[in-house]
């Protein structure tokens, strides 16, 4: 016989599957953080917009040659016609340490050449995300085929020439001061594609970017490119130890020596050709060959100078006069900085100072600036300055 339950076991027994759930016994109230709430600014970014669209399609091109001028040299492919017109969108957004562009444009091929770079002190990173279509570009007889969900990443500062078909892309322009750390890392990755999932979580994360660009806050840049750059290394990291460095990819290495060291000494009046050259340990022929694309090496420390002088005579916050400015970006006399400011920008320090007429023609000290006359070569200038 089975055992019989108690009176009270009898009372207290519920059938199979009525049991009570259990209950957590709570031995001190809980109390449930809310969220942080952040005060967010107003937005920061407001971008510039260059679309053909609205022209005649035989000035279509001719319009496009001219806007990205500052950079390449365009042209149609051989079997396109003028009048068949050329459609691009080109929509810029300057998050202050970087550039990021929107483009979608027919088929064109492009160059860089020696010359443009002798002419342009333009020399920054340019990181290649495409949405649609394929790119070539060949760099020392070698070519880069970029496409959806890889990284290309360029330097501005050698010529290259290439080509694409009608195509969608994003191009992330980078002053190398941003990767002042890792220069060898990048330079020899100059022109080489990577793919993978690092690549595919930096094209991810710039576009989570793009669709948040109309509301960043000031406050917010900062933090979104300091990202966007560990990312970007994060990316050539795996492809350095597979690329065997040449002796001309160790004087790229060299060159960001050179430029970083140039950029942290532009007020020392010591600067010169002879100094970097002991600086590098290098002789002075390496050095100018270091420099021949771009003008030599006293001509890029000019450069350098004078745009470091015209972004602090365009910064309203900036209280120095042209004398004390002149010094300050290395200049012996307020004189021998006026002449090769003009003769560099077709104006004059005070000119530059009163920004009257000509802001269209400034690198503007403040990337943010909202100024109405900003403009695309303006921005990439500024950039690193």
């Amino acid at each position: 016989m089975g055992r019989r339950l108690t009176s009270e076991q009898q009372a207290g027994a519920k059938p199979e599957g009525m049991r009570q759930p259990f209950r957590e016994r709570r031995r001190s109230s809980r109390q449930v953080e809310p969220p942080v709430q952040t005060d967010r600014g107003p937005p920061a970014l407001t971008p510039l917009r260059f679309s053909t669209r609205q022209l005649a399609p035989r000035d279509q091109f001719a319009a496009w040659a001219a806007y990205i001028a500052p950079l390449l040299d365009v042209k149609l492919p051989d079997d396109m016609s003028l009048d068949a017109g050329f459609q691009v969108d080109h929509v810029v957004w300057n998050l202050g340490r970087l550039l990021l562009v929107q483009q979608s444009a027919d088929a064109y091929s492009f160059e860089r050449s020696i010359e443009k770079l002798r002419a342009s002190p333009i020399d920054h990173w340019c990181i290649i995300l495409p949405r649609s279509g394929t790119m070539w570009t060949e760099i020392d007889g070698r070519v880069a085929k970029s496409q959806v969900n890889c990284v290309d990443i360029k330097s501005l500062g050698r010529p290259f020439r290439g080509r694409t078909i009608k195509a969608e892309y994003i191009f992330l322009h980078v002053p190398r001061d941003l990767f002042s750390n890792t220069p060898h890392l990048l330079e020899i990755s100059n022109n080489v594609v990577v793919s993978g999932s690092l690549a595919e979580m930096l094209v991810e994360y710039v576009m989570t970017v793009e669709a948040r660009l109309s509301s960043l806050t000031e406050e917010e840049l900062p933090l979104v490119v300091q990202a966007m750059r560990e990312m970007i290394i994060s990316c050539m990291i795996p492809i350095a130890g597979r690329i065997k460095v040449s002796t001309k990819q160790s004087s790229l290495a060299l060159m960001e020596r050179a430029r970083q060291h140039v950029q942290d000494n532009l007020a020392s009046a010591q600067l010169s050709p002879l100094s970097l050259s002991r600086v590098l340990g290098i002789s002075r022929t390496q050095l100018y060959s270091l420099f021949e694309t771009s003008g030599g090496v006293a001509r890029y420390i000019q450069k350098k100078r004078l745009l470091a002088g015209h972004a602090a005579l365009s910064n309203p916050s900036q209280r120095s006069s042209i004398g004390e400015i002149a010094e300050q970006v290395g200049f012996s006399s307020a004189a021998d900085f006026s002449r090769a400011f003009k003769r560099e920008f077709g104006y004059s320090p005070s000119d530059a100072r009163s920004n009257g007429g000509i802001a269209d023609l400034v690198p503007m000290p403040r990337l943010l600036d909202k100024h109405e006359h900003n403009t695309f070569e303006a921005w990439l200038k500024a950039l690193g300055s």
